[in-house]
């Protein structure tokens, strides 16, 4: 009978601690966060992507958060480098609900294609389990250098693209 007793109430314990677990270990879960992009090579400086755009291998970026009110830095990562794919991991821990976070580009390795887009120089990403997104992956838009000058295929791909038939119908208007 006794065995009976131990076992019930060893495996009550049990029970209890794993939902401890469950509830206070999701919680810490929540606040570990993965950043991930891509850097690339905008080769027909259209400041997009094109079919003929190139990753970037080595290209260095940055992630820095900063309160929206007081505009201090709360978050700032080392600078990561690209791998061959041109892709990049940051790992944050730790909530920015009232941070402004984003991935900066820092440089390019490549002396034809360092001049940074415009629209394309840094990509905000939500780094709070607080606005209904739930996982740990943070997935920010691509980021892209142009190149010093246009490859001479563009013509063609943004022709495919429908960019020159926009262009000849409507004038200056779709540039």
């Amino acid at each position: 009978m006794t065995k009976a007793y131990l076992i019930i109430l060893v495996s009550l314990a049990v029970c209890i601690l794993s939902s401890l677990k469950f509830s206070y270990g999701a919680a810490s879960d929540q606040n570990k966060f993965t950043v991930v992009g891509l850097v690339y090579c905008d080769t027909c400086r259209v400041e997009f992507q094109t079919s003929i755009s190139e990753p970037i291998s080595g290209a260095t970026v940055k992630l820095e958060c900063k309160n929206r009110t007081t505009e201090k830095i709360t978050f700032q990562s080392p600078e990561i480098t690209t791998d061959k794919a041109g892709s990049y991991k940051i790992e944050v821990i730790g909530d920015y609900e009232d941070s402004d976070c984003d991935v900066n580009l820092v440089k390019s390795p490549r002396a034809d294609c360092n001049d940074p887009t415009e629209a394309w120089r840094k990509a905000r990403v939500e780094l709070t389990a607080l606005d209904g997104v739930t996982g740990q992956f943070r997935f920010a838009n691509n980021l892209g250098f142009k190149k010093k000058e246009a490859l001479p295929g563009c013509k063609k791909v943004l022709t495919d693209m429908g960019y020159y038939e926009l262009k000849d119908e409507l004038g200056s208007e779709a540039a």
